[in-house]
């Protein structure tokens, strides 16, 4: 479960849109290796899908 709240974390930080309140408990309550995994693997998910998207749309 706590996984799902890490992920849930990062995809707000993914975003930009985070209470304070939310932000401090996740601050208290996760592990930052945790967040940094979640992250570096968002982040290429993000990158692979805009580069599919790039090569569908030069394909047309």
């Amino acid at each position: 479960m706590n996984i799902v709240r890490t992920i849930k974390a990062v995809a707000w930080s993914f975003i930009g849109i985070r209470k304070n309140s939310g932000y401090q408990e996740d601050l208290s309550k996760l592990n930052p290796l945790h967040i940094i995994v979640v992250a570096l693997v968002g982040v290429a998910l993000f990158v692979g899908g805009l580069v599919l998207l790039v090569n569908w749309v030069v394909a047309k």
